[in-house]
């Protein structure tokens, strides 16, 4: 986890590496979002950077993902005014091959200061078979 105490700057990408030792077996690509009430948005905008590390090989996607209900109930789980959200990045991926990877963040929402954002986070699970 990238802690941002509270505010996440646009220009500001949030950079994860990582090693893959068992690219045989599929992958779950998990984002973890902490956000408070401080947040002013029911949505969150990412710009996601993907390298392979060996091939130096990019992939670039545009997300959106949904934190709050209508009603502007967080979806997100916690006690107290922090809320943890799990984003679905890539589900049974199968890396290419062992080796090291990154994923970078950047946040695409308008405000270039981005309030209520503690933490981003990614989890990388091996999907059961």
């Amino acid at each position: 986890m990238k802690n941002l105490n509270g505010i996440w700057d646009k220009k500001t990408q949030q950079k994860f590496d990582f090693k893959i030792d068992d690219a045989q077996n599929p992958k779950n690509i998990i984002f973890v979002v902490r956000n408070n009430n401080d947040y002013p948005y029911s949505n969150i905008r990412f710009i996601v950077n993907a390298t392979d590390a060996q091939t130096k090989k990019k992939s670039v996607d545009t997300l959106n993902y949904v934190l709050a209900k209508p009603n502007g109930e967080w979806i997100g789980k916690g006690f107290g005014d922090t809320k943890e959200t799990l984003f679905q990045y890539k589900l049974n991926y199968k890396f290419p091959k062992n080796g090291d990877y990154s994923i970078g963040i950047i946040q695409a929402m308008r405000a270039d200061q981005l309030k209520g954002i503690e933490d981003i986070g990614l989890k990388i699970e091996t999907v059961k078979p």
